[in-house]
C-alpha cells in the first residue's frame, strides 16, 4: 500500500516548510510561573518552520450589566492591560528563543470572558490554529504534566490537538529528535494512527519509537488471597504487548521504508514505574492518539492515556481521535 492512501496522525503537523508554517497558539499569560508552553514552542522551531500567537486571557465572572456601569474605565483599564502584555509577551518569546520571523503579525492577543477554554478554541479558530500548546499546574513535580483546570477542560473538549509539557521539562537544543508513538488500543483505527505517525516521522525525517506498557501491580485483591492469578495475568499481557510491538513495527516497515523504526516495552511497579523503565531523550516527543467521544472528533484520553500522561516525562501531541 502506499504512503498516499494513509490518513495521518496529526495531519496538521505534516506541516513545517516554509511554505506552510505550523500554526501554534501559545495559551500563556504574563501573570504565569512559568513558561514552559513557550520553550515547548521555540523546542519546536528548531525542527519545523512555525507561526507563533499568544492568547492571553482575563477571566470576566461579571454580568453584561455591571460591565456597563464602569462604561469607558473598563475599557481604558483593558486597552492599558492589552499593551502592557503584548510587550512582556514580546519580551518572554525573545527570552525563550523564538526568533521573530517565526511571530504572527499580532504575536499577543489579550481576551476576556467567562470560559478559558471557551476562549482559547475560539482563538485558536480565529488564528486558524494547528495545535494549541498548554503549560503545565505549577504544583507539578518537576519533570511531570499535571493539568490544570484549562488543560483537563480542553483534554475532553478540545476539537485541535494539544501540546502538553512537563513542569521544567529539559528539552534538546537541536529541538525534536525522535517521535515516540504509544500504543494504547487496538484495532482497525489503532493501525491508522499507528501508520500516520509514521508518516508524519517519514516527513520530518525523524526516527519513530513504538511503545507499549506494561505495568505490573494493577491488579488488587481485596482479600487477602495468595493467588498467583495476578503474575499470570500479567505475564500474558506482556507477551501480548510484545507480540503486537512486532506486527506494528512490520507493518510500518512495510508501508514506510525509510523511516527508522524501533519498539521497546516499558515495565515496572504501576505506570511511573513502566514510564520510567525506559531511557528518555531531551529530544523526544511522545504522539498519542485520543479516543472516540460522539459523532465529531475530539480530544478525549482513554483510561490507559489518562493514567500515563502524569508520568511522562517528555513534550506529548495529543490528537483529537478519527472514526
Amino acid at each position: 500500500m502506499g504512503k498516499k492512501s494513509h490518513q495521518p496522525l496529526l495531519p496538521t503537523l505534516h506541516k513545517g516548510s516554509a511554505e506552510e508554517p505550523l500554526r501554534i497558539l501559545i495559551s500563556w499569560s504574563p501573570s504565569s510561573s512559568g513558561t514552559e508552553p513557550l520553550e515547548f514552542a521555540a523546542w519546536l522551531s528548531r525542527t519545523a518552520v512555525i507561526e507563533v500567537r499568544v492568547i492571553s486571557t482575563v477571566f470576566q465572572p461579571w454580568t453584561t450589566t455591571s460591565l456597563s456601569k464602569l462604561g469607558g474605565k473598563y475599557k481604558k483599564w483593558f486597552k492599558e492591560q492589552k499593551q502592557a502584555c503584548a510587550t512582556a509577551t514580546a519580551a518572554a518569546l525573545t527570552e525563550a528563543g523564538i526568533p521573530e520571523k517565526y511571530w504572527n503579525d499580532t504575536p499577543s492577543v489579550l481576551v476576556d470572558g467567562p470560559s478559558r477554554p471557551q476562549l482559547l478554541t475560539e482563538m485558536a479558530q480565529d488564528f486558524q490554529a494547528d495545535i494549541i500548546l498548554l503549560g503545565p499546574n505549577q504544583a507539578a513535580p518537576k519533570g511531570r504534566f499535571f493539568p490544570g483546570s484549562t488543560a483537563d477542560t480542553l483534554l475532553h473538549y478540545s476539537p485541535l490537538p494539544l501540546g502538553l509539557i512537563p513542569r521544567k521539562a529539559k528539552l534538546s537544543k537541536h529541538g525534536v529528535t525522535r517521535f515516540n508513538f504509544v500504543i494504547t488500543e487496538r484495532g482497525e483505527r489503532a493501525d491508522r494512527e499507528l501508520l500516520g505517525a509514521a508518516a508524519l516521522a517519514d516527513r520530518w525525517d525523524l526516527p519513530l519509537r513504538i511503545l507499549a506498557f506494561s505495568a505490573d501491580d494493577l491488579l488488587h485483591s481485596p482479600s487477602k488471597d495468595k493467588s498467583d492469578i495476578a503474575l499470570k495475568l500479567t505475564a500474558e499481557w506482556h507477551e501480548d504487548s510484545l507480540a503486537m510491538l512486532d506486527r506494528a513495527r512490520d507493518h510500518i516497515q512495510d508501508a514506510y521504508p525509510e523511516v527508522e523504526v524501533t519498539s521497546e516495552i516499558g515495565s515496572g511497579a504501576g505506570w511511573s514505574g513502566a514510564v520510567d523503565s525506559l531511557k528518555w531523550k531531551k529530544g523526544d516527543l511522545m504522539l498519542m492518539a485520543s479516543a472516540p467521544q460522539g459523532p465529531i472528533a475530539r480530544v478525549f484520553l482513554g483510561s490507559t492515556a489518562t493514567e500515563l500522561l502524569p508520568h511522562i516525562r517528555v513534550p506529548v501531541l495529543i490528537h483529537p481521535a478519527t472514526d
